[in-house]
Order: structure tokens, then sequence, then C-alpha cells
């Protein structure tokens, strides 16, 4: 792991600069402009400058908004697999060639691989790739798949189900790994190679030349009070230009979300769909550990029209490790369903209790997880950028597996972006590089016939047999036509439209936590490391505060207080005793995106917060 104040001696002097020029320019007048004004009649759930604008804010007049700028060959926005793997092959090639070539990644977490959460099965092909002597480099890839379980549950039973060679679910060659440990590793490679990482620092905001293409991004403001106000300690971002901007932010991104509108990324492709996946650690009795087994179930609890399932991974990490969570798809139509309730009650099923009794729960985490697919997939260069990873969405949904195609992503738009940069007689119509080229060759590389092959398994899965009816489609179409099928099937649209209004659903009831096996939101949000500073906007912001009471509340019965796996949301009495009003508890919030992508009216807009603040996953 590296800490947060630890930088190349290039990206320290950048930032000591920035400091000392904004305390030069910071107008002794910011207190009193603070103060004077923080007074509000009605308080409001919204602060946050991207609602209501800084420039219309009295409070804000007379405050220093200039901004350090820097320049790089190429920045990264994440530094995930996908990030770093593309940081790493730019300077690798720099390397081979003799070239000089700056390469910047800025990550919103404290530590690198700290927001990091997956189950982690992977495979190594691309790994493979990237460094062929990953082994000889201690890369931390303890276990190896050994064996290979997959059964469908009843609510006592489990029915086995043979996992034949050539179905996505063979994982033959793969390891089990915590992913946060390989992005932390990946983060060594990346700065012995002389990459420059910024994490604690996140994007906010994607910068523009005059002509329309991209020319960098800004990280985020710091010192900026809960109402909206500048702090005594207000500083500004910095700036990153550069010719060649890769985003690689995570399923649901910031600043992709801002992309997809500003040059139509995704007009002609389907909207993207999503599930939730949480997952939990434990040291369990070494009598029932097996090292190297994976072990995957779907049906119950969930009912077959609601997608998802779970996952049991024996590691061989020196202790009795399992990783075991519980995926559930977007789509599902009972606003009175919750994920996480789901997950405890699974826990107890006959065939999954015993191995956690008498064993310890040491983590907690949840993150939302692309699930469109080939189908889904936007457009991914534009000028002066592109996408890479989780953000367009290279997961295989029926492998469970996203890991090895992000990296793959990165890694070829590496090569396609340097290529570009060191052409001698490169033309460019815009200040930012376009590179259609990564597009065009991601198109005839693995990752797309992968991709394609199995692009009908997932809306296989929204016909009157739900669930089951996909798996006999995955044995018909995919494994004896390998997804040669002439049509592909659609998804159903939004998740945020599938939500049925509460009084034409049956309210679900869940089992009380019993300590042992199963536990309430909040102790598990403690194992997450979450934390945020408490006196600054909340970075899940409203378009409109009065939506969530005059339309979630009223029409689906409030589900942001049910599908948010940190008890984020709260529907709370008013003080004045009239009614029911939002509460928004920021701080607990681990990142997921899960509200901005549920919210049946999309009201939440998720923003970054503060650089560091966030969950502090270990091997998650």
């Amino acid at each position: 792991m590296f800490p947060a104040c630890k930088y190349t001696l290039q990206a320290r002097q950048c930032l000591c600069s920035l400091k000392v020029l904004q305390r030069e320019h910071l107008p002794s007048l910011i207190c009193a402009t603070r103060w004077s004004s923080s007074s509000s009649t009605t308080p409001r759930i919204t602060s946050h400058y991207t609602v209501y604008p800084r420039d219309k804010d009295p409070r804000w007049e007379g405050v220093n908004m200039e901004r350090f700028a820097d320049e790089a060959d190429v920045v990264i926005v994440g530094a995930g697999p996908a990030g770093l793997s593309a940081a790493i092959r730019l300077k690798q090639l720099a390397g081979e060639q003799g070239k000089e070539l700056r390469v910047c990644v800025v990550e919103k977490a404290s530590q690198i691989g700290a927001h990091t959460l997956s189950g982690a099965c992977i495979e190594p092909s691309a790994l493979q790739e990237l460094f062929p002597d990953w082994k000889e480099r201690g890369a931390p890839l303890h276990t190896p798949v050994t064996e290979d379980k997959f059964g469908i549950l009843t609510e006592k039973y489990r029915i086995p189900v043979p996992i034949l060679p050539g179905l996505p679910m063979n994982n033959h060659g793969n390891y089990i790994v915590r992913l946060g440990h390989l992005v932390s590793w990946l983060g060594e490679q990346a700065e012995e190679l002389g990459v420059e990482l910024y994490p604690g620092y996140a994007a906010a905001e994607v910068l523009f030349h005059e002509d329309g293409s991209v020319k960098g991004i800004a990280t985020n403001d710091v010192g900026i009070s809960k109402d909206g106000s500048p702090k005594d300690t207000f500083e500004r971002g910095m700036e990153l230009h550069a010719k060649v901007t890769i985003f690689g932010e995570g399923c649901h991104g910031h600043l992709a979300k801002q992309l997809y509108k500003h040059f139509n990324l995704r007009q002609h492709c389907e909207p993207q769909t999503y599930a939730i996946g949480l997952k939990e650690v434990w040291v369990i009795d070494e009598k029932k550990w097996k090292p190297g087994r994976v072990e995957h179930t779907v049906g119950w609890p969930l009912d077959r029209h609601s997608y998802g399932g779970s996952f049991l991974y024996h590691l061989n990490e020196g202790e009795p490790l399992v990783a075991l969570g519980f995926v559930v798809g977007l789509d599902y139509q009972n606003p009175y369903m919750n994920p996480f309730r789901e997950f405890q009650r699974w826990k107890h099923h006959p065939t999954v209790l015993p191995t956690l009794e008498g064993g310890k729960r040491i983590a907690y985490g949840a993150r939302a997880l692309n699930e469109g697919g080939f189908q889904s997939l936007p457009k991914l260069t534009f000028p002066g950028g592109m996408l890479v990873g989780c953000s367009p969405g290279f997961m295989n949904v029926p492998k469970i597996k996203g890991t090895h195609s992000a990296m793959k992503s990165g890694m070829m738009a590496a090569e396609t972006v340097f290529s570009k940069l060191t052409n001698e007689n490169l033309q460019s119509e815009t200040k930012g590089l376009c590179v259609p080229e990564y597009e065009e060759n991601l198109k005839n590389s693995w990752v797309w016939k992968e991709l394609y092959s199995v692009r009908n398994i997932r809306p296989s899965c929204h016909g009157l047999f739900g669930v089951y009816g996909g798996m006999v489609y995955t044995g018909i179409f995919y494994w004896i036509l390998r997804g040669k099928e002439p049509w592909t099937l659609k998804h159903k649209g939004l998740d945020s439209a599938q939500l049925k209004p509460a009084k034409d659903c049956m309210p679900i009831e869940y089992p009380k936590p019993d300590g042992k096996i199963s536990f309430d939101l909040l102790s598990s949000v403690a194992l997450s490391g979450t934390n945020h500073e408490h006196d600054q906007p909340p970075h899940l912001t409203l378009k409109n505060d009065n939506i969530p009471v005059n339309n979630n509340l009223a029409i689906y019965d409030g589900p942001e207080q049910r599908f948010c796996p940190a008890g984020v949301y709260e529907y709370v009495p008013k003080e004045t005793g009239d009614g029911m009003r939002l509460q928004i508890n920021a701080q607990n919030c681990v990142h997921c995106k899960t509200c901005d992508i549920k919210d049946p009216s999309q009201n939440i807009n998720w923003v970054v917060p503060e650089g560091g603040g966030g969950p502090a996953y270990n091997g998650m």
C-alpha cells in the first residue's frame, strides 16, 4: 500500500507550488464573507456547487478561484487495474524506445487499492501479457483454483450443477485474489517505472480546449463547509493538462457520465445495466478451510425473476480466510427488496452456514457492477480522451470477471496512444488528440470476441423462466454454438425504470440479524473503514430536494433506504412533526454508486467528495 503522501519528486514539487500560490492569493475576507452569510432560513439537503453554482453565491465573492496548472503527456483518471495497466504499458514502451513520457495517475482513494473491491477470481491472461515474469516479481496471486462448484439453491437444499469444460463458470487456470492487494502491487510496479501517482486527489472536473476537445482534468477543491461556504482553509484543486486523458474511473464514473452526454457516446448502444455486489471476508475454522475452492450459486433467497447469485472463495494467504458475497441485478422490480439483507439471509442457508459457524467476519464492502456487456458498450474515444476498464463496461457477466478485460483495454489504450504521441508526422484536427485506432484495435482483440460470444446470456434471463431460462439458453447457444447465434437480445432498459409502485408489491419480511452469522448495516459499514470529512457538502447531490419525499417515498416507499448498502439514506420525521424528510448520511458512503443508478426519479447525482474520503478496504 502507498501512504497518501508518497509521490514522485516532480509531483511533490507540483503540489507544493499549488499550496504556496493559493496561500499567497487567498483573500483575508473569506472568513467574514462566510460568517456573514452562513445563516439560512430553510436548511436544504443539497449544498454542492454542482447544483448551486458559486458564482451566484454571495459568500464566494472575492474568493480567489485561480488554479495551479501542470502538464503531462498522458493523464489517467483512476488507479484501478485498467488505469494502472495503461500507465505501466506506456512507460514500458517509452523505456523500450528511449522516449521521455510523463504519465500522471490521479486516484480518489487515500491509498492505491483502498477503493478496490471485487470477488475476486481472475484470469491471469492480461497480467501475463503485461508482466510475463509476474511470479518472479512477487505478484500477489497466491491461490490457484483447485475445485469448482456450482449449484441452485432452494430454501433448504442445494442442487449441484456440473461445470462442463467451455462453460463461462469454468475456473480452471484462474486465481483467487484479494484484488486490492493486486492493485497495490501494480501501483508499485508503475512507480518503479516512473509513473507519477497522486493518491488522495479526486478528479472532479473535465477540462476542455476552446475547440471542444478534452484538455485534462481538475482535482477537487478542499476546505468547503457543509453549507457550501468557503472555510478559511479553502484551496482550489489543481489542473492537470495532457495531450490525451484516459478515463478509468470504474463502474458508473462521475466524469464518464459527463463525457457520455457531452460527446453523445451512448448514441448507438443500449443503456448500461448494473448489479450491486456485497462482500465480506471471514476467518473460519481451519478444519473447514479448503484453499483454492470456488463455489457459486443462483436461486434462493432470490426469486427466478431477480437476477443474482453468490460466491464463496477459499483463499490461501497464510490463514484460513474465505471471501464471500452476493450479487443482485439492479433491474429488480420490488421496491421492498434490500440487497444487503438478502445477503445476510443467504448466509443462513444450510449449505453455507456450516462454513461460517465459529468464524469471525473481518471486512465488509459493496460496489456496483456493469452487466450490460456487448450491447451497452459506448463509443470509447473522443477528441482528447478515451474510456478504459469498467468505466465503459468490459465485464464478462456469465464469467463474473472483468479484471482481465479491464487490464487488456488499458494496455491497448496505452499502445495506441504511444504510437500517436511518438508519430513525428502527427497531424491533429483538435488540440486534444483523438485516437480512434484504440476502439478499432479493441474490436479485433480477444476482449471484443469474448464479450460478443456471451452477449445474449444476461438478457436471456428476462424471459418467463427467468434465471433458469438463462441457464438453459447458455447450455444450448453458448456451450454448443459458442455465441454464434445470428441474433442479439436486448436488455429491459434503464435499471431506474424497473421498480413497480409499492402498492403493487408485497413487503419482504427479513429475519433479524443474529450478530454471529448475519449482522446489521451500521456494524457492517464500520468494517469498511469508511470515513469522510464531516464538514463538507454532501457528495450525494439532489437535483431537486423535494422529489425524494414527493415521489420516491410517496410512490415507492423510499427505496433508497433499502438499496443503499451503507445506510446513507434515511427518511426521518420532520422536526415540526408534519411529515417526513430525507436525511443523507454522506459520511457512510462506500462509493458504490448504486443510488445514482437505481434512483427511480434519477434525482441523485453522485459526485466525488474531498480526495482521500470513502472506504479504506484492505485487500477487498
